[in-house]
């Protein structure tokens, strides 16, 4: 249960979770004066396997880069972002040039970007293996049950930073589900994709085409019942059916395994509790479109660890350091939500006029810089723009 048998007891701030979020958070600690626990109910490098990618924009990798853990060879660039809708006029396309970036974001295996991490983690900081059961939380600590091995053990720490993934559906947590699930794959374009990746509004959903090695990260978003019935055609069907969604501007010679997952929108209405709080997923869950919920949650960590830093050695837990972070986050958060939430809405409605005041929009985003600047910019940093 314990990694390098290192012994329960006190800790300043425990952290639930260890994937890239749980992790970030960690490393962005080190060197603090606060000691830190990472707890996760997964073996050490469970991630080892994992063939998901992750859209990564740039304010990402300038966080991952002042931790030291910016994988470079890992990661395939974004150079332009070409956005259309399917029987629609107009278009848009965002170009890292004119931000003077080398690239608007990256795509990088969730493996890949695990490990880079999970190597900077210090030895006896991750307790693996162990399941949270109870969390109580008291004036001074919050103590941690644990359960693993057959054995049940107890953590106290100042602050429980909850990153263990998608939140469940508690009353604090609200719901909306798309009706939509997303299949996705791997795909081989024929010519190349030269840095350019894809999103494409159909009236079923988004079609995402993300640049990986020399392939091209694929989420297809359908209705489930369609969703299941892509899952099941072999090959050639399957990609003459990304082709008849996609359309002409690219074709596909070959496709590798399929998996699909649904989408919905997971809220907690109160990022922190008495000496809690909620970071990343835990904290919501987007849908995939521009791929802002990873980076999000990124952003969560980062500015939580600059609140807790900023203390300088106090109390890791207290009410008002927890209130002034949540405060903080309340703009980047809100505006990824609406951002992702309102394309959603307003691109899978097939209504004539939502079409046609769609390309109007599109074409105006291609004609004024400034307003697709404006979007650009909150896509690569964030709804406050940084730095």
């Amino acid at each position: 249960m314990t990694e390098q048998g290192n012994a329960i007891g006190t800790v300043d701030i425990a952290i639930v979770g260890a994937g890239p979020v749980g992790m970030t958070l960690a490393l962005a600690l080190a060197g603090g004066p606060y000691r830190v626990l990472l707890i996760d109910s997964r073996g050490r490098g469970a991630w080892a396997n994992d063939p998901r990618a992750l859209a990564l924009a740039h304010g990402t990798r300038q966080i991952l880069e002042r931790l030291g853990a910016w994988n470079a060879g890992a990661g395939t660039s974004i150079e332009t972002i070409h956005v259309s809708q399917r029987g629609g006029f107009g278009r848009t396309l965002i170009n890292a040039r004119d931000y003077a970036l080398p690239a608007l974001g990256y795509v990088m295996r969730y493996r890949d970007l695990a490990a880079t991490l999970d190597a900077r983690i210090e030895p006896g900081q991750l307790l693996s293996h162990c399941t949270v059961a109870e969390i109580t939380a008291g004036d001074e600590f919050a103590e941690i049950t644990l359960t693993g091995d057959g054995a049940t053990q107890h953590v106290a720490a100042r602050l429980v930073v909850h990153a263990e993934g998608t939140p469940a559906n508690d009353p604090d947590v609200r719901v909306h589900d798309y009706r939509q699930h997303a299949v996705v794959a791997e795909v081989c374009p024929a010519g190349g994709h030269a840095h350019r990746a894809w999103e494409r509004f159909t009236p079923d959903g988004p079609l995402a085409l993300l640049p990986l090695g020399q392939a091209y990260s694929l989420v297809f978003t359908a209705r489930p019942d369609r969703a299941a019935a892509l899952l099941e055609l072999p090959d050639d069907d399957f990609l003459a059916a990304l082709r008849a969604q996609f359309g002409s501007r690219l074709d596909f010679i070959g496709s590798g395994p399929r998996s699909r997952f649904p989408l919905a929108l997971r809220i907690r209405q109160h990022l922190t509790g008495r000496r809690q709080v909620w970071i990343g997923n835990a904290a919501q869950s987007l849908h995939p479109v521009s791929g802002q919920g990873f980076n999000l949650g990124l952003r969560d960590a980062w500015e939580l660890a600059e609140a807790l830093l900023a203390q300088a050695g106090g109390d890791a837990g207290e009410a008002s350091t927890l209130g002034a972070y949540a405060r903080k986050r309340r703009i980047d958060r809100s505006g990824s939500i609406a951002f992702t939430d309102g394309i959603v809405r307003v691109f899978t409605n097939d209504l004539a006029p939502l079409r046609i005041a769609r390309s109007a929009g599109l074409l105006a985003l291609e004609l004024v810089p400034p307003l697709r600047h404006f979007i650009a910019k909150r896509m690569i940093w964030g709804a406050r723009a940084w730095p």
